[in-house]
């Protein structure tokens, strides 16, 4: 059985601090490799009017993945998927021998109320919370962490994911990278002009 960790985001450019973050998750729960899904939209950014296409967003995850056990994947796009909830059973029956994570930045749980079928997502797969400077204290005190903090387990315990019964959350701490998608596009707002050349990575 394979090990898998999924991130899913708009990687609006992928940066390092996915990077970092992604590597520090694949030690901490003894994963075989994690996947980016990068996705085609945002449910909860559709109003956004930076959001740069998807092959530009892919290229940029690949190109930050090199050389590295992360695989980023269009693959939302090909399910034809919007909602992470549709996105995880697809994946559960089309790849029947891999265990699946969900990872998350503290930003995300402390909006996690807002998404879809959430209370859904946590009986579908494992949720591992990664730290995320400015983060934090939202996260903690975030709706979805009122109901999620009694499936909460041992940060020391993170490895034996595979063994528990869902729901079950874990927050993980590490390094902590103050880069942002964000801050790149203000950075450089023509970043997408940047983004070009095919790069090959094994089929998903």
């Amino acid at each position: 059985m394979t090990h898998v960790g999924i991130l899913g985001g708009s990687f609006n450019p992928a940066h390092r601090g996915h990077r970092g973050i992604t590597l520090a998750a694949i030690d901490a729960l003894a994963l075989d490799e994690a996947w980016w899904l990068v996705s085609p939209g945002n449910p909860l950014k559709d109003a956004a009017n930076d959001m740069a296409p998807l092959p530009a967003r892919l290229t940029s995850a690949k190109r930050m993945a090199r050389r590295a056990p992360i695989r980023a994947t269009d693959i939302e796009a090909r399910l034809h998927t919007r909602y992470t909830l549709d996105t995880i059973r697809k994946l559960k029956r089309r790849y029947p021998k891999i265990r699946f994570i969900w990872l998350m930045g503290a930003d995300n749980l402390a909006d996690f109320h807002r998404w879809k079928n959430w209370r859904a997502i946590a009986r579908e797969v494992p949720i591992a919370v990664i730290a995320r400077p400015g983060y934090d204290g939202r996260a903690l005190a975030a709706p979805a962490m009122g109901w999620l903090r009694r499936f909460q387990r041992r940060t020391d315990h993170a490895k034996s994911w595979t063994t528990w019964r869902l729901p079950a959350l874990v927050l993980l701490r590490f390094r902590p990278d103050p880069t942002s998608a964000t801050g790149l596009r203000a950075k450089n707002p023509d970043w997408v002009q940047h983004v070009a050349g095919p790069v090959v990575l094994p089929r998903s």
